[in-house]
């Protein structure tokens, strides 16, 4: 079984926090708390390693994983452009449950999967990443879940759905938030004719959070639909048609 170390024990930390970077340096996966959920986290260089990821979490490439990094100078180093709006953006939510996708820099020798030449980069309000990703830098990191199943909100609750995939967890209790970050394309920004940022998938910051800072740069609010709008299974249609939002980036 493989080990779960509880991080709130300093002895435990340090353990565990020298483990998971073995195990990031060979390849190997590991559970890291956030301040959103918790995340299954492998070395972004390490193609092999964020195949592994996917396989774990029975996912496919046309679903690549965030990158969570340390600080706004990865985010500089990992992207072609930092439009003035993201600057924005970071400033006022970074640290925190906000991913951003942006174009990748073409220099980087890296495969996360079917990206389209972009990535999404968070940086997470939690001591234990930050303190990882400082001494690993940027981490493949999506949330810790077999695909379809809710997002592991405990060490515990990843554990079970993970087991042996993994080689390390990091136990910080329960995630506070217990929300996915909020995911925004912002490729438009840079070089893009329509400038508008893209809400892919809402959650810990809301429309209404970005929109004080993005202002008119933000898509338009979607309209509800009307009664006469709405398929006649309603129940059934909007179960299908609804987003996974449970296997996305933590």
């Amino acid at each position: 079984m493989s080990p779960l170390y509880d991080c709130r024990d300093e002895a435990q930390l340090l353990a565990g926090m020298r483990h998971a970077r073995q195990a990031v340096g060979r390849g190997r996966l590991v559970v890291i708390p956030t301040d959103t959920v918790y995340g299954i986290a492998a070395n972004a260089f390490d193609a092999r390693a964020v195949q592994a990821l996917l396989d774990a979490k029975g996912r496919g490439r046309q679903s690549p994983p965030p990158v969570l990094v340390s600080g706004v100078p990865t985010l500089r180093a990992l992207t072609a452009e930092v439009p003035t709006a993201v600057e924005q953006l970071v400033e006022a939510f970074w640290p925190g449950g906000l991913t951003i996708v942006l174009p990748a820099q073409p220099s980087l020798t890296w495969d996360l999967g079917e990206t389209r030449g972009t990535v999404a980069v968070r940086m997470p309000a939690q001591r234990v990443a930050l303190e990882l990703l400082e001494e690993t830098g940027p981490l493949a990191v999506s949330s810790a879940n077999l695909t379809g199943m809710p997002a592991a909100t405990t060490a515990e609750g990843a554990l079970e759905m993970l087991g042996d995939r993994v080689d390390v967890y990091l136990d910080a209790g329960a995630s506070e938030g217990g929300i996915a970050s909020t995911i925004i394309d912002a490729t438009a920004l840079v070089g893009g004719s329509e400038r508008v940022v893209r809400v892919l998938r809402e959650g810990a910051i809301d429309r209404g959070r970005l929109r004080s800072v993005l202002g008119d740069l933000l898509e338009p609010d979607p309209v509800p639909p009307t009664w006469e709008d709405r398929p006649a299974s309603e129940g059934e249609a909007g179960a299908a048609d609804a987003p996974d939002t449970s296997n996305g980036s933590a």
